[in-house]
């Protein structure tokens, strides 16, 4: 399974926005390709829990030209997380501040490595 995206308020340039017709790669995690309708299907949720989500900013998938919702593969990945954590007992609010800390560490993580590889040179 892939490792899931940091998630939570204010959009990164890692992003994933809709691309034109034609563009989207399948084989890419983010290509934001699934509608509200089909990742409830696909994971046993309710559509208000999803828009709820987004609402909450918990997980907020990229639009479409006409403002319709659309989920990258990562993104699904994040929903079940948060459902799992959710019938864990957790509220919405603390899995918002879990994610943002874990965006956090995989940034300081990421910085880390890039001071590392840069003083082997």
């Amino acid at each position: 399974m892939p490792e899931p995206r940091p998630v939570g308020p204010g959009r990164g340039p890692d992003r994933a926005e809709p691309r034109t017709p034609g563009t989207a790669s399948i084989d890419d995690p983010a290509s934001a390709l699934y509608t509200v309708g089909q990742v409830a299907a696909m994971l046993g949720v309710q559509q208000a829990f999803l828009r709820r989500l987004d609402t909450e900013e918990v997980v907020q998938p990229a639009r479409s030209p006409g403002g319709q919702r659309r989920y990258s593969r990562q993104e699904i990945v994040q929903v079940e997380r948060v459902a799992t954590l959710m019938g864990e007992g957790m509220t919405l609010a603390s899995i918002r501040r879990i994610v943002a800390l874990e965006a956090e560490v995989a940034e300081l993580r990421a910085e880390v490595a890039r001071l590392r590889a840069r003083t082997r040179r």
